[in-house]
């Protein structure tokens, strides 16, 4: 005979497993390296400084 499970520890388990599976998909689809970090960064300050050039003063 087979030996039995408990439910609950099969239950936990797929449960872990898919929530692996789910994070390692998230790490791809959002992860980014210290160096595209750093190149969005520096557009986002040139962008800031063209817009603060081209305001008006009253």
């Amino acid at each position: 005979m087979t030996e039995p499970i408990n439910l609950n520890k099969a239950r936990k388990a797929r449960a872990r497993a898919a929530a692996k599976s789910a994070a390692a998909e998230n790490r791809i689809r959002f992860g980014r390296t210290k160096a595209e970090k750093a190149v969005s960064r520096l557009e986002a300050d040139k962008a800031r400084r063209l817009h603060d050039q081209a305001k008006r003063e009253d």
